[in-house]
């Protein structure tokens, strides 16, 4: 009597399947986590240089230019590096002496940032910048 010892074809394409769909649910998965990780470390550096930019005016009696930047606090000794985006991109800012905004995008539209932060079109040195959702914007 002949015995076989090992998987037919079929039973091997089932297993194969099963972990593709399985495998494809984790990545769905650990993409939304990492989306959310690169929307909490933007919401923490916006924090930061905000705290900087304060300490910058109660330093200085005004806050950096537009043209000047987040580069001035660097300069100025409140930062050791003007953190950027974790895709690369530089936060955005635009200010004046009395004022300024702080901007980044986030991923997450549903974001609970998104909640408290400034909406709406806001004009500071001349220059009006989006603030409407998904764009995350802080001011003084």
């Amino acid at each position: 009597m002949k015995t076989n010892k090992g998987f037919t074809l079929i039973e091997l394409l089932v297993v194969i399947a099963i972990i593709g769909l399985l495998a494809t649910v984790v990545m769905t998965s650990l993409n939304s986590a990492r989306q959310k990780g690169r929307d909490a470390r933007r919401v923490e550096d916006v924090n930061q240089i905000k705290t900087a930019l304060e300490l910058y005016y109660d330093s200085n009696g005004s806050y950096p230019s537009t043209a000047s930047g987040t580069a001035a606090l660097q300069t100025a000794g409140f930062m050791s590096a003007i953190p950027t985006d974790p895709q690369g991109n530089a936060y955005g800012y635009r200010g004046s002496s009395t004022s300024y905004v702080l901007y980044t995008t986030l991923e997450d539209t549903n974001h609970r940032a998104l909640q408290s932060d400034t909406d709406g079109s806001v004009n500071v040195d001349g220059t009006a910048v989006d603030c409407t959702d998904p764009v995350y914007c802080v001011q003084p």
